[in-house]
């Protein structure tokens, strides 16, 4: 029985959605876990963390693997390493410009993460923008920073850390969708070849960078049976937005990911508003998530359009692709022969 065009593309938007939901989900859950357990516990320690986040996704893949969801892949190493380091240098590069940039300048820093992103595709993936598209992409960085962006000041170090973490951030992104379509990987698939590594080397590198960023030693940190609870549930909502990164990623692109994700950060304001006090909240708070979320409604309707967004080249050949490229051009030799 043949799926009918319509039915097909109901089941993928229920799909889309349903990947969206499920990044929310866990991606605002995470952020209210963490700031309990760095604001009531003490738990300041945000590399570790994130080390024991990856090493937390990793068990669950080896889990899946030996349960047999997963497939063995092969993902070269040039790659993961490549993947890696951009990856490592976006999560040590964000914690270090937290550090030395003031609220109003990161907050910048993380919404110029959507022009960065649209310029990679552009140049790497020969991706061309509607007008209508591009307009969209403005408003939610105007709404974003209306409401997000207060005070702004900058320095030199300051700069360069932020620099580094968006353009590192960026190719992490872009990194994730580029390696499921060329090697067709699922998000299990490269979860499985990326957080082992993560794991080891920010495990590794964790525990000095946070000592430097805290002068405090997540060896005498005074572990009881409350912080350990939210650790653990930290660790386990990870497992639920790396996976969820990485459906989203693969199923659209790192711009649109970047553009509808801002919806968690109008979340995160609604419940910081809801749960710790309205004193923050006011009109000019208000108007920039009303833009916000306009323009991610236009952004939706504009780039789903024809010519909203579009490749101006071929895609980008596949490993199957190749193999079967180089298979019918050796048959072709072999018949010359």
């Amino acid at each position: 029985m043949v799926m009918a065009p319509s039915s097909k593309a109901d089941e993928k938007a229920a799909v889309d959605a349903a990947a969206w939901m499920f990044n929310v989900v866990t991606s605002v859950g995470i952020i209210i876990v963490n700031k309990a357990l760095m604001a009531t516990y003490g738990f300041s320690f945000a590399t570790t963390l994130t080390g024991l986040h990856f090493a937390t996704t990793t068990m669950m893949t080896l889990v899946l693997r030996w349960l047999g969801y997963v497939q063995s892949s092969h993902l070269p190493f040039a790659e993961l390493l490549k993947f890696v380091i951009f990856a490592n240098f976006s999560i040590v590069g964000m914690n270090v410009s937290l550090m030395w940039n003031s609220v109003g300048f990161y907050q910048i820093a993380k919404l110029s993460m959507i022009p960065v992103s649209c310029l990679l595709e552009v140049v790497l993936d020969k991706i061309r923008y509607s007008r209508d598209t591009k307009l969209s992409i403005v408003v939610v960085l105007l709404g974003v920073g209306v409401c997000t962006v207060t005070d702004v000041s900058v320095n030199t170090k300051g700069f360069i850390a932020a620099f580094i973490a968006v353009w590192s951030t960026s190719l992490q992104q872009y990194y994730v969708h580029f390696l499921q379509r060329k090697y067709q990987l699922s998000s299990f698939n490269l979860l499985g070849h990326t957080a082992p590594a993560q794991a080891a080397s920010l495990l590794l590198v964790g525990p000095f960078l946070d000592y430097w960023l805290t002068n405090k030693r997540v060896y005498a940190y005074d572990y009881n049976t409350r912080s350990l609870i939210f650790i653990i549930l930290s660790c386990t909502i990870a497992v639920g937005t790396n996976l969820s990164q990485f459906i989203c990623i693969g199923r659209f692109t790192a711009v649109s990911f970047q553009v509808l994700g801002h919806m968690k950060t109008i979340l995160v304001l609604i419940m910081g508003f809801f749960f710790f006090g309205k004193e923050g909240l006011n009109m000019h708070v208000v108007l920039g998530m009303v833009i916000a979320v306009v323009g991610m409604i236009w952004y939706g309707n504009a780039s789903s359009k024809p010519g909203g967004k579009e490749r101006r080249s071929h895609s980008l050949p596949t490993i199957r692709q190749q193999k079967h490229s180089g298979l019918s051009e050796s048959t072709e030799l072999d018949g010359k022969l």
